[in-house]
């Protein structure tokens, strides 16, 4: 039997637009986009990479909560709408996922509130951050 498990993390528009933080089905974990905001505090800082450093911690929370680390990430999507940000950002996701490796995609297109300059979406599997993992590299094109 398949388990599903949905997690809210206290986010005010969790329950007003109806979605979960996480949704886990078996190992497979799926993080909604989760803002720089300390859900908290409810503060939002206009640092571009403090921000990304509070989503981390955000979804690093959200994950700990269904027994997964950072560690066990597969694939992440950032969301930067200034690109003017993103370097800096990029730079500190790089350090944050050295080892890491996931799949990644990055975009710069607009969120819902103007004031949000990072939101991060991942996939993990449990268990990834701890398997014998096989690194190959290829040339494209």
């Amino acid at each position: 039997m398949v388990e599903v498990v949905k997690v809210k993390s206290g986010n005010l528009y969790e329950e007003k637009e109806s979605f979960s933080r996480i949704v886990a089905v078996d190992n497979w974990i799926h993080v909604s986009n989760t803002a720089g905001r300390n859900y908290v505090t409810r503060e939002l800082s206009d640092d571009p990479v403090k921000q990304a450093e509070q989503s981390l911690k955000n979804i690093e929370g959200a994950l700990s909560s269904v027994g997964a680390t950072l560690e066990d990430v597969v694939m992440s999507t950032v969301y930067i709408p200034y690109p003017e940000d993103a370097s800096t950002v990029m730079a500190y996701i790089g350090e944050r996922f050295k080892g890491i490796d996931p799949a990644r995609t990055v975009l710069c297109s607009p969120l819902g509130i103007a004031a949000l300059k990072v939101e991060i979406q991942v996939v993990a599997y449990r268990g990834a951050g701890s398997a014998d993992i096989k690194h190959l590299n290829i040339t494209l094109g």
